[in-house]
């Protein structure tokens, strides 16, 4: 199942939405007492691509720092296969949990290859899921063009086959075609192997086109929701209203 098969997965969505795989409660959260996001609650389900939408400064980046344990709470609740966490970030990774942040997440001082070793995924799982890397392997991370980084980066994270994934701006910077592969293959670890995906996306129509469902944020709240189907159907609504600003 590719990312272009949107309406079919948005079908599916509520099926998988029953197995919350994360989950945030009412969740307020900011830096130092001076709070950002008020009062958030989604849900991550089994096997489920969730997209979060909104402007810049609407505080997107600082709910996956939050829901990854990261950042503090000031009130509410993250909980990870049912169960309330408080736990470091390192705890929860070990746990299943992984994290994708916007500068790519590699050592760019090393090479491919060794990335992949860092990262303790078996290198052929790696290069299963993007054979192109294979040539590439022993060249130096920083001296990959972008799309080849976020390829290990994002071969690195689903090789370890994570419960759930957060993933940050995945398209930051790449080409379309570059984009429409990296989302395929997040579709195929959703489908595959039960991959609960939560995925901050600056182009919504390929977001929406690769989810099943998704959550505006805008000033630091969630103020739409549905399934990707249903937002894809207000698009022209999402973008004047939802998508124009924010200040967080």
């Amino acid at each position: 199942m590719t990312s272009s098969d949107g309406a079919g997965r948005a079908g599916d969505a509520s099926t998988r939405a029953s197995v919350p795989v994360l989950e945030a409660r009412h969740l307020t959260a900011g830096y130092g007492e001076v709070p950002v996001l008020h009062d958030i609650s989604l849900r991550v389900g089994t096997g489920q691509i969730v997209a979060l939408l909104g402007a810049n400064g609407a505080g997107k980046t600082t709910l996956l720092l939050a829901l990854a344990g990261r950042l503090p709470l000031l009130s509410g609740h993250v909980a990870a296969d049912g169960h309330v966490t408080t736990a470091p970030l390192y705890r929860r990774a070990r746990d299943g949990l992984g994290l994708v942040t916007d500068d790519r997440s590699i050592f760019r001082s090393l090479t491919a290859i060794d990335n992949l070793r860092v990262g303790r995924v078996q290198v052929d799982d790696a290069l299963e899921l993007f054979p192109e890397l294979k040539p590439r392997l022993g060249v130096i991370a920083g001296l990959l063009s972008g799309g080849e980084q976020q390829m290990l980066t994002l071969a690195r994270a689903l090789a370890r086959q994570p419960k759930v994934l957060l993933i940050d701006e995945l398209s930051l910077g790449l080409a379309p075609q570059i984009v429409q592969r990296l989302l395929a293959r997040l579709s195929e670890a959703a489908t595959r192997s039960g991959t609960g995906v939560l995925l901050v996306e600056q182009h919504i129509r390929k977001a929406l086109a690769a989810a099943d469902y998704g959550y505006i944020l805008s000033r630091g709240r969630i103020t739409l929701e549905g399934t990707a189907m249903t937002l894809r159907d207000r698009m022209s609504e999402i973008e004047s209203s939802y998508l124009t600003g924010g200040t967080s």
